[in-house]
Order: structure tokens, then sequence, then C-alpha cells
């Protein structure tokens, strides 16, 4: 099924069932040389009068490297069928294998950003901001717990600047 572009204020989504419960994958790079990750840490909204999402990801990740050479991003939302991929796409990296193959996807090479024929929904993203999160600035203890490696993320906003939908 093809996708349409529809503007991003029309999405029907709940965001925090979008990214917290049915995941994305975050990919950045160049249609000759990219990766991707799975992610269920983000947001959506505006910022500076623009329509923003924000992703997070930890300078560990092999996506980070991409990430950081980039002018932009997108983030792929797919359905219950595809989370396997998802899965897969979460647990192996891609510095040792191709996991747009292992996973089964079809990337899609358009306009300088890559997505994937599977996703039933797709935000292209051009970075306008990053920062990289700093412990000290945690207001709840608690959230420390979380970087047992130190490998504080690094915050990637990205203006909307096309939303594609498949379906609706």
């Amino acid at each position: 099924m093809p996708f349409s572009e529809l503007e991003p204020g029309a999405m029907v989504d709940n965001p925090f069932k979008l990214i917290g419960s049915d995941w994305m994958l975050i990919t950045a790079g160049t249609p000759d040389a990219f990766n991707t990750m799975t992610a269920s840490w983000g947001g959506l909204g505006i910022l500076w009068e623009r329509k923003v999402a924000i992703c997070f990801i930890r300078p560990t990740r092999y996506t980070y490297e991409f990430a950081e050479r980039s002018p932009a991003f997108t983030l792929s939302f797919f359905g219950e069928k595809h989370r396997k991929a998802l899965t897969y796409c979460g647990t192996h990296s891609g510095r040792d294998t191709d996991k747009v193959k292992g996973a089964g996807l079809t990337p899609v090479k358009e306009d300088g950003f890559v997505y994937f024929e599977e996703a039933r929904l797709v935000l292209a993203c051009r970075k306008i901001y990053s920062q990289d999160m700093l412990p000290e600035r945690f207001m709840d203890p608690k959230i420390e717990s979380m970087y047992p490696q130190k490998d504080y993320h690094r915050m990637y906003f990205g203006e909307i600047v096309k939303c594609l939908a498949q379906g609706q």
C-alpha cells in the first residue's frame, strides 16, 4: 500500500501508545550509509513554533554515529505484526550484522531520508537541536539507576518536515 502525506497535526495516534508501547525505529544517515535502532523513549510536540519529534540515543549505540553526521532522521512506526522485526533491531547491532535484512524490512530512500516500506507511519525530521542529558540535572535520583554504564542519552529535536501514513 502506498504512503500518503498528511499534516502532522492530523495524526490520530496517541503518542504515549505510539512511542512507549508500539515502539519505533529511529533511522539516521544517508541513503548510502544508514543505521536504525528500536526505541521506546521520545516525544512529539511544539517547540519554537514548529511541530517537532524528540528522540534519545545513547552514545554507545551504533545509530548515534549516524545521527551525529546526518542533518536528519526518521521515526518509523509499525503495526503489531512487525513486533519481531522491532525486537530484532533492538537486540542486534548494525556494527555486526545487516539489521535491515535480518529484520526482513525494505528501506525506502527518498529526499535524503531513509524509512521502511512496512511502516504504517513515518515522521521525517530535520535536526534543529541536540543536547546531552546531564546526570547532575536529574531531579529524581532514581533516574540515575537507568544508566549503570554512565552512557547518558543525547536528545535530538527534529522539525517534522514530512509525515507519511499508510491506511489513513
